[in-house]
């Protein structure tokens, strides 16, 4: 992969933890208004209708917002692309309500440190199918956690069932970014996005109809958390990670998405500030240490460690 394409895809995956950053507060608020098996449902039917205009463009003008490596939604094999994206919307779908349902019973802090931990998870998967990690991402990675600890936990570590659950979301999560992995580079990446959504979309309001009591007044009360996490955290931040992980290392694709603590917090004190939150978002000290430290992570890992070696010889 080019230099051009690696920033590229850094970027890509930047954007992609920005705005799922932004979205913890939109889930949160969310929270309030509905389900989570019909907040998951709404947002995802969103994402898929944003897409859905995109994707007719796509396939009568294939250049249109392509990148030099996309597949065109013509010449993808149909098969393959309609079974990656039931398998990914199947563990898009399961991690985010798993996530949804946590944050019901247990605290931010734990919930955004557990649910991150797919940055490790990633590699340890990427272990028994035979992908090896850069001595480096694995420094990244440890230099990573310590800093989410920092960022996340203000109080006693311990597992309840809102953190069994978060963990379970973490693990979804990292099944998911592996099946990006290798789906990506063998399909078009918005008809795979498109997929995905629809098919979580439609699982969930399933058992939204199974389990919830949904009703359009919730859906009118809670419309803007919706259209924020299913028109930017669904329908351009996943299209944009399945993009940027495109002939990309999933594990430092990992690390540069789990920014998206970082900016969670910032966002949240803003929130907070401005009155949309009601529990103090404040950062202390070592939360602010955490957030150096990520930072510090994920620069450290795209370094070009091999290239400076060569020149020293």
């Amino acid at each position: 992969m080019s230099k051009s394409n690696n920033v590229r895809s850094s970027i890509y995956l930047s954007l992609t933890a920005l705005i799922w950053g932004i979205a913890f507060v939109f889930q949160s608020m969310g929270n309030a208004y509905m389900g989570p098996f019909t907040f998951t449902a709404a947002r995802y039917i969103f994402g898929f209708l944003v897409l859905l205009p995109i994707l007719v463009i796509k396939f009568f003008h294939p250049h249109f917002l392509a990148d030099n490596d996309e597949i065109a939604i013509r010449e993808v094999p149909v098969r393959q692309t309609a079974v990656a994206g039931v398998l990914c919307g199947l563990a898009l779908g399961t991690a985010t309500v798993l996530q949804q349902y946590g944050l019901n019973f247990t605290t931010v802090g734990k919930a955004g440190f557990i649910t991150t931990l797919y940055i490790i998870l990633t590699p340890l998967f990427g272990l028994l199918i035979g992908k090896r990690c850069h001595f480096t991402v694995w420094i990244g990675a440890a230099v990573a956690i310590v800093g989410l600890y920092f960022l996340c936990i203000t109080d006693g570590f311990s597992l309840s069932c809102g953190d069994s659950l978060v963990l379970l979301c973490a693990v979804m999560f990292t099944v998911h970014i592996m099946m990006v992995d290798h789906f990506a580079p063998r399909t078009n990446g918005v008809l795979l996005s498109c997929i995905q959504f629809f098919v979580s979309g439609v699982l969930c309001g399933v058992l939204a109809l199974l389990f919830e009591t949904p009703h359009w007044q919730q859906l009118k009360d809670g419309i803007i958390t919706v259209l924020y996490t299913g028109i930017m955290s669904s329908g351009v931040a996943y299209t944009l990670q399945i993009l940027g992980q495109r002939n990309f290392n999933p594990t430092v694709a990992a690390m540069i998405m789990s920014l998206e603590s970082v900016v969670s917090a910032v966002a949240s004190y803003f929130a907070y500030t401005s009155g949309f939150l009601t529990m103090d978002q404040s950062l202390t000290s070592m939360q602010i240490l955490g957030c150096v430290m990520m930072f510090a992570a994920v620069i450290f890992v795209q370094l070009p460690f091999d290239k400076m070696k060569r020149r020293l010889h």
